[in-house]
């Protein structure tokens, strides 16, 4: 029986796929640029805990489908939630639930971009192990602009991935940047020609999977030693600011700017 007959769960809002040793997970709400809302949210904090223990795989690619990586958040969602905001305390502890299910997950994780990652989008494609991006892609955190707090993983992940200095550029500013300035400062590892982006992915997947699988996995578990540490350090307070800039007027004003553009 080949490796990809074993049948993966079956989700509303993402696809599972296997091809050999690669399970490749699929933001599927194309119609909506793969923006989350409950669903989504509720099966991120589920899926990566199935691939940690999935036998028949040994390596884990996360993409979107068609456009988009993922958008960010849904605007019916976010709307929702702005008007009751005790429904975000869920989402916090969904939150911590995807951040440390990517995090425990010894199987190396790649991101292949394919479109833009904006917002939640852009803190699940950053704390991938490796990200090759489509040079159509842009990649950002403007939680600002809609008067929350990048509370979520965002002010963690940049940092360690840029430095202070330029994470405090971009979160603060809430700028969306081009895959290819993106790689420049190292936010991503790799951004290329849409149609080159598969056989990039591919290659790299493949010559991973040709060394010692325990190696693999125990060197990825030392490299995020560090990284969990600060996370346990930070999410916490940075989800508490987030609810707490849920409540405020300013985000009110923001959502309802948002729907009056639609």
């Amino acid at each position: 029986m080949s490796q990809d007959s074993f049948e993966c769960p079956t989700y509303r809002t993402l696809l599972l796929e296997r091809n050999e040793r690669v399970l490749t997970i699929t933001l599927n709400r194309p119609d909506n640029l793969n923006a989350v809302n409950l669903a989504l949210h509720e099966e991120l904090a589920e899926v990566f805990h199935f691939a940690a223990t999935d036998k028949h795989s040994d390596l884990v690619v996360i993409t979107g489908a068609g456009k988009a990586f993922s958008a960010g958040g849904d605007l019916e969602h976010i709307q929702n939630n702005a008007n009751n905001p005790d429904l975000f305390d869920e989402e916090v502890r969904l939150a911590k639930r995807i951040i440390f299910a990517m995090l425990d997950l010894d199987k190396p994780l790649v991101c292949r971009m394919n479109g833009h990652a904006v917002g939640l989008g852009a803190t699940v494609a950053l704390f991938c192990d490796v990200i090759f991006a489509s040079e159509r892609a842009k990649i950002g955190d403007p939680h600002v602009a809609v008067g929350l707090v990048a509370g979520d993983g965002g002010a963690i992940i940049w940092p360690q991935l840029v430095g202070l200095c330029r994470a405090k550029e971009y979160l603060l500013s809430g700028e969306l940047l081009s895959a290819q300035k993106a790689a420049e400062i190292g936010l991503i590892n790799h951004c290329l020609p849409a149609e080159q982006l598969d056989e990039a992915v591919q290659a790299y997947c493949s010559r991973v999977l040709a060394n010692s699988t325990n190696a693999v996995r125990w060197t990825k578990i030392l490299l995020n030693q560090e990284l969990k540490r600060v996370t346990h350090s930070l999410l916490d307070t940075g989800l508490a600011y987030e609810a707490v800039s849920m409540r405020q007027a300013d985000h009110q004003a923001a959502v309802a700017a948002m729907l009056k553009k639609e």
